[in-house]
């Protein structure tokens, strides 16, 4: 049996994700190889494959140099240019990475870029989902629209409550924050956010959250409630016609909150 995730911080706030079992390690959106070459030195683990959710820098930047004295499986997006792919997924197909006995069923999310992926492990209840569903937030729409992202969510929303969500920055208080700009008053995104600022004061990470803390927490998620719809329309009169322009008109104060 696979031991639950381990968090690999690189970068300023990134986090790679390592799934272990009996000595193997799988690793996911491994941005920089040197973090990940120290895990494994330090545990005594072997490399067997990696995981790629999208194609940006941060995510695959370390894949050559891990490559270079090990011939293993890449699994990414069939709809990106990934470095040393050699499983391109699309949704529908189900993995069982080399080296673990875990099934990861492929979702397509795109939003923040056109192919990107999750990989879902329906018997463990993880869901290793990059940059789409953040803490609290959702990635930036640098490929595509307000449409596909919300969709996307959408299907992440209908995951089980339980389900663990192992995303890939360290950006819950930031996204918090914003939560209780736009419903100050709601004591779930409160008591949410106090409890993110005791653990970053105390060094811990914030990850992984639950589907069930982002469907009563996270913004996002919720486009559809009225408290979200007033003050979207009191910001953008007009975006509170429906789930869709409240979401994008949430997307757009995201981005320059």
């Amino acid at each position: 049996m696979s031991d639950s995730p381990t968090a690999i911080p690189a970068f300023r706030d990134n986090y790679i994700w390592a799934i272990c079992e009996d000595g193997h390690c799988v690793v996911v959106d491994p941005g920089d190889a040197a973090p990940v070459e120290a895990f494994l030195e330090q545990r005594g683990l072997q490399l067997t494959a990696i995981l790629v959710t999208h194609h940006h820098p941060d995510h695959v930047g370390g894949i050559p140099s891990l490559l270079n004295h090990r011939d293993i499986p890449v699994y990414g997006p069939a709809r990106e240019t990934i470095p040393g792919m050699t499983t391109p997924l699309e949704e529908g197909r189900t993995i069982t990475p080399s080296g673990l006995s875990i099934s990861l069923d492929v979702i397509e999310v795109p939003g923040h870029t056109l192919g990107h992926i999750a990989f879902y492990d329906k018997g463990n209840g993880w869901l290793f989902c990059g940059d789409t569903l953040f803490a609290g937030g959702c990635g930036r729409l640098f490929e595509g629209t307000p449409e596909q992202m919300h969709h996307s969510l959408q299907k992440l929303a209908r995951l089980p409550a339980d389900t663990r969500v192992f995303c890939a920055h360290e950006y819950t208080e930031a996204n918090l924050t914003f939560a209780a700009a736009v419903t100050p008053q709601d004591p779930a995104v409160l008591d949410r956010l106090e409890a993110v600022r005791q653990a970053r004061r105390e060094g811990q990470i914030t990850l992984p959250s639950t589907i069930g803390e982002e469907r009563h927490s996270n913004p996002f998620l919720r486009s559809h409630e009225p408290a979200l719809q007033q003050a979207c329309e009191a910001r953008e009169p007009g975006s509170s016609s429906d789930k869709m322009q409240c979401f994008a008109s949430l997307r757009r104060w995201k981005d320059s909150f």
